[in-house]
Order: C-alpha cells, then structure tokens, then sequence
C-alpha cells in the first residue's frame, strides 16, 4: 500500500534494472510489450483507413451527381447537332 492508503496498481518496471527478473522473465515481458505496441498500431491505422476510405466515398458521391447531370445534359449527339447548326449559320452569313 502506499502512503494514502491506496493500492499500488500497474507499476511500470524496466526490465532491464529489475533485480528479481530472470532471463526469460524479461524476455516474456519484451515479446509482451512488443505485442501490446503491434495491436495499437493496428488500431491507429483501422481508424485512419476508416477515415481515408469514408473521405474517398464522400468525394465519389459529391461528384457523381454533378457528373451525372453533365453527362445527361451534355450528349455527344446534341452537342455536335449544335456545333453543324453554328457552322450553318456561319456558312450562311458568309
């Protein structure tokens, strides 16, 4: 217990300087360590990718619909209908 009456809890340890440790005990505690960093890196990247892959889908839906209505409103045949329009009526005021 410590001074406030309170329980110690989790104390960290360097393995390293801890008396009482043998080899394989700080051996243990490293592979355990460099597993808890390895599942919080994976949970850093989910949650970025989630976010990459949520802001790539709202960019493709913003802009389909515009593209949508530009691909309705512009067709190739309506727009070349209007270009030989324009040519004619150049061709007949010259």
């Amino acid at each position: 217990k410590m001074a406030g009456g309170e329980a110690e809890v989790a104390r960290r340890i360097d393995p390293a300087r801890e008396p009482g440790l043998s080899p394989e005990q700080r051996h243990l505690m490293a592979q355990v360590e460099r597993a808890q960093r390895q599942r919080a890196l994976q949970r850093r990247l989910r949650g970025r990718n989630a976010l990459l892959g949520l802001g790539i889908g709202a960019l493709v839906l913003g802009i389909s619909p515009v593209d949508g209505y530009t691909f309705y409103s512009v067709s190739q045949e309506g727009f070349l209908d209007e270009l030989e329009q324009e040519a004619e009526r150049a061709r007949a005021l010259a």
